[in-house]
């Protein structure tokens, strides 16, 4: 049996020969679909009640509406001046007055009651056997594993650079169903576990949610807010940043990759060994070529999105290539300003002392900047905090 959001996007089906379709496009699992008009495919119980919620509340309404405007209507028509009609001349009733006190009460109280189960529901976030922090940054998610399996896992989750070619491109020719949600690191959950997320933000308000899971907070700087999940599917799920946030606002995906138990053991158990492979001592004494292809690799990750990766930047961004900074003989500036951020551009701090040494190095050394200059990790340990 068709639902109705089936029922209707067939009937909306004919509107579509009226215009050219860029793109083929196909339905996403866990993620939008073509012609969606219904909530997204439920893979929680919360997004299950709240899907429930939203058709009981659509249909008492339009039936309240019905009722009333069909009385109102009727009642202009049936005593119309035409046909000789009075207007009554009648005071007050007590009858009246309660009736339509007591009625809409009682309607009031039978949507109030299911609604505030969910809305309590949503907000109970106790007993959870995984927590993550998730951060917003101009423009990406950093994730950090606080309790359970997994814990101490962190890392930056940034939309996949070959989408962004494409968006910078014209996305021309064909693109993938998932085109602008794919990232390089999405965040990883077992299922059937409660797993409680942790919002915050590091520069501007930024909105954590995955409408699948139907879960959606602010992620706001300086406060500490949080939501909960158990999806009981295995798959991947989508979705972005809910709250406006800047320039780079549509390139701010949020993919959730649900694993089953095993999956997921063996998930945590490859990142802590990468993790501990990534581990580096921040006195090692690095030379210029090993330190620059690292930071080749952390540059495109992190900054070729915006500074571009030729280094020219783009709008209010500022090139790299030639800047002042970057050539500038005291290291300690251009330290300074990836640690802290400056404007538009955010802080760096959550990267590993030998990735901000290797990115620096690397711009300092590419492009038309030869400056032959080497950033240690030391040097960037020395300044953080300053």
């Amino acid at each position: 049996m068709k639902s109705i959001s089936d029922k209707l996007a067939s009937l909306l089906l004919p509107l579509g020969a009226f215009g050219t379709a860029a793109h083929a496009a196909n339905d996403l699992p866990g993620g939008p679909a073509v012609r969606q008009l219904n909530l997204h495919a439920a893979a929680t119980r919360i997004a299950v009640e709240q899907a429930w919620l939203h058709w009981f509340m659509l249909i008492t309404c339009i039936v309240i509406f019905v009722l009333v405007f069909a009385v109102m209507f009727y009642s202009i028509w049936k005593h119309r001046r035409s046909r000789g009609h009075k207007p009554a001349n009648f005071h007050e009733s007590v009858t009246v007055e309660v009736v339509w006190t007591v009625i809409p009460f009682l309607i009031v109280i039978g949507m109030a009651l299911p609604a505030t189960k969910v809305v309590v529901a949503q907000k109970d976030t106790s007993n959870a056997d995984l927590t993550i922090k998730a951060t917003g940054y101009q423009w990406k998610w950093g994730y950090d594993y606080l309790k359970g399996e997994g814990e101490g896992i962190s890392f930056l989750s940034t939309l996949d650079a070959g989408h962004r070619q494409m968006s910078n491109d014209g996305a021309t020719g064909q693109v993938p169903d998932n085109y602008l949600l794919q990232v390089d690191n999405p965040l990883v959950v077992p299922v059937n576990k409660k797993v409680r997320i942790i919002t915050t933000a590091n520069d501007v308000i930024h909105a954590w949610g995955v409408p699948a899971f139907g879960v959606k907070q602010d992620a706001i700087p300086g406060f500490v807010r949080d939501t909960w999940f158990r999806s009981e599917k295995t798959g991947d799920f989508y979705g972005q940043c809910y709250e406006l946030c800047g320039k780079e606002h549509a390139y701010m995906p949020i993919h959730v990759k649900v694993l089953s138990q095993q999956d997921y053991a063996a998930w945590v158990d490859g990142e802590k060994k990468k993790m501990a492979a990534r581990a580096d001592d921040p006195n090692k004494v690095w030379v210029l070529d090993d330190l620059a292809r690292r930071g080749e690799k952390v540059y495109a990750a992190n900054c070729a999105a915006c500074h571009q990766p030729t280094g020219k930047g783009a709008g209010p961004i500022k090139a790299l290539d030639g800047s002042p900074v970057v050539q500038d003989p005291d290291k300690a500036k251009e330290i300074h300003v990836v640690l802290n951020g400056r404007a538009a551009m955010p802080a760096w701090k959550q990267l590993s002392d030998t990735d901000l040494a290797a990115v620096i190095t690397y711009t300092k050394n590419n492009w038309s900047n030869k400056t032959g200059q080497i950033v240690q990790p030391a040097e960037v340990l020395a300044q953080r905090g300053k």
